[in-house]
């Protein structure tokens, strides 16, 4: 069908007969010569159609819509110096056309244009119903074949550090991990159901139990959760399980993996060994566990210094057991008025939008002198003032906002006005011009955290992560009392702000399996039941392991410097879960409901 693609022309092959076939990315017209801009996946050439080469080629060439789908004969020759188009690789030559064959042509509208030389502001509604036409734009092609070569890329990592793949069941038993499943009826087991997997995790750790000690997959993965730009219902991540490796051992190994990711797709090479930050430091000096440490404006907690001073909004909230911290903005007295951070203003916004009344402000003048609006000033003794400023780094010019109530909702929200300010203010460039890279192992993390509404104690990852045996004890007899404070032997990987991937050593012990269960609620017999075969495994030479997981949708999203992992993927669902071009989920036949024993209650006037 051809002899190259229409990319890979260069002045060497001047003078050449060549055969391509693309797609018609535009057509002009100059009065008496014709040029087509011919495009296939490795680029653009000019096709030049001259009336002295030949009327029937010059007939096919003038009637071409965009996206027609050609094969074209013709000599390669060099382009007029004053025609060169530096913007294309394929700049400095031009194919004569000899022959042009339509082999498929457009019928009907466009529903948006195509060509890369058109702007892009078309909606995402459009882009999603009308896929396969989006795919031919150069920026979602760029987008999957970088995602191929981040692929390429840990394969062959992993390969070399003897890693075997291993592909583990999509038809699985329904378990409580946090996130709703996906269900699917069986027909010939009636009344039961498989669900599809919200991660392979009991899998890879029985691929332990089995001898194989270094695993790793491209996962398909599924949860019936609400969505988010950078999630979705079906999602792939990098899987991995390692037997014999202590957690020092795993992560410097991960550091390899995502060091050569970067190295081959970005051509970036990372300095390493990554930082490490404790999940305590985290959200005492930043109000979240994936913090993107690119810039300052560090939390600084003052309950000390507020307690006990007449202003209640920060006395009432240290003496309910909540704190008072501050988010320092140097330069933030010029670029922030008052309008913004009081009601109705945006930076007040952000705040309320993370659960937060409202907050306090003061501004540091010239001399150190503070201004501030309310009673702050006031209740402020000369000492505190100075140690407030000392704590807070705080020069002449610094707004310093503050938070106060139960400790969760201040480090939400100053965590949310955090990064909104640190975007407004140009402290990190826009995602496709990023060029800063700031890793960060957050690490010890604790086992479980309080659930309020059910009364419960909730696995902070999952019940399977092994607790730090420092917290522990030896003791088996006191792992219910030392569970519930314990710190997990857990790791997450964050990259500027956004969590990458996340593990943890696993264990290993049916005891210690089963105790961690009950910790979280699930009676011993009910544990039993769910997953007696993990325990059985446990109890048969199971090895030490942990393992990770990385979300291979968002790791693309960031190297391609997109802002949803919906452009990164070939076929993605909307934020409702539907596919728009499909029309996925649809109605089945009532002959297949009954056949799978199963019958809807939906009521569509009750939706």
């Amino acid at each position: 069908m051809r002899s190259h693609g229409c990319g890979d022309l260069r002045q060497d092959a001047s003078g050449s007969s060549v055969q391509l076939c693309g797609w018609v990315d535009r057509r002009r017209d100059h009065g008496g010569v014709i040029f087509i801009d011919l495009r296939d996946r490795s680029g653009v050439v000019q096709i030049t159609v001259d009336p002295d080469n030949g009327a029937e080629v010059f007939a096919a060439a003038e009637h071409l819509r965009n996206e027609t789908v050609l094969q074209v004969n013709g000599v390669v020759r060099a382009r007029p110096a004053e025609s060169l188009n530096d913007r294309l690789a394929t700049g400095a030559i031009e194919v004569l056309a000899s022959a042009i064959t339509v082999l498929n042509p457009v019928r009907g509208n466009l529903p948006f244009p195509v060509s890369v030389h058109d702007e892009d502001n078309t909606r995402e509604e459009l882009r999603l119903r009308y896929r396969y036409l989006d795919l031919r734009r150069e920026r979602m092609g760029q987008n999957l074949r970088l995602r191929h070569q981040t692929v390429r890329a840990i394969r062959g990592y992993l390969e070399a550090e003897g890693f075997i793949e291993v592909e583990t069941p999509v038809l699985t038993r329904s378990t409580p991990e946090g996130a709703r499943d996906y269900l699917v009826p069986s027909r010939v087991c009636g009344g039961e159901w498989f669900a599809l997997p919200q991660s392979p995790q009991l899998f890879k750790q029985l691929l332990m139990v089995g001898g194989l000690e270094r695993y790793y997959q491209i996962a398909r993965c599924f949860r019936d959760e609400d969505l988010r730009a950078d999630r979705q219902p079906e999602f792939t991540q990098l899987d991995m399980e390692m037997s014999f490796l202590d957690q020092e051992q795993i992560l410097a190994l991960n550091e390899g993996l995502i060091a050569q990711i970067w190295k081959q797709v970005k051509g970036v090479e990372l300095p390493r060994p990554f930082p490490r930050m404790s999940w305590h430091d985290a959200m005492e000096r930043y109000g979240t566990d994936r913090p993107d440490t690119r810039y300052g404006m560090e939390l600084v907690n003052v309950s000390d210094l507020v307690a006990g001073i007449g202003f209640k909004v920060f006395s009432g909230a240290v003496a309910s057991g909540g704190s008072v911290k501050v988010l320092p903005v140097p330069g933030g007295n010029e670029a922030l008025s008052n309008v913004r951070i009081k009601p109705g203003g945006d930076v007040f916004s952000e705040a309320q939008a993370a659960g937060a009344g409202g907050l306090a402000f003061i501004r540091v003048r010239e001399g150190g002198e503070i201004d501030t609006i309310g009673a702050i000033k006031d209740n402020l003794s000369e000492q505190a003032k100075a140690e407030l400023l000392a704590r807070t780094g705080a020069l002449p010019g610094t707004l310093l906002l503050f938070g106060a109530g139960d400790t969760t909702t201040v480090n939400k929200a100053l965590d949310r006005v955090r990064q909104f300010l640190a975007r407004e203010l140009g402290l990190v460039k826009p995602d496709r011009e990023n060029d800063q890279w700031n890793f960060l192992w957050v690490v010890d993390f604790p086992m479980f955290e309080f659930n309020q509404d059910e009364h419960r104690y909730e696995a902070l990852h999952h019940p399977f992560c092994a607790p730090n045996t420092e917290d522990l004890g030896t003791d088996p007899a006191a792992w219910a009392d030392t569970l519930p404070t314990a710190r997990a032997q857990a790791y997450d990987l964050v990259l500027n702000g956004l969590e990458l991937g996340g593990g943890s050593l696993r264990i290993h012990n049916s005891d210690l399996q089963r105790q961690v269960l009950q910790t979280v609620g699930l009676p011993l017999e009910e544990a039993n039941q769910q997953f007696g075969f993990l325990m059985d495994a446990l109890d048969l030479g199971a090895p030490p392991h942990g393992g990770i997981a990385f979300g291979l949708d968002r790791m693309v999203m960031l190297l391609a410097g997109e802002e949803s992992i919906r452009d990164t993927i070939a076929f993605p669902k909307t934020q409702q879960a539907r596919c728009l071009m499909t029309g996925a989920p649809g109605g089945v036949a009532s002959k297949q409901l009954q056949e799978l024993h199963v019958a809807s209650i939906w009521d569509p006037e009750q939706d």
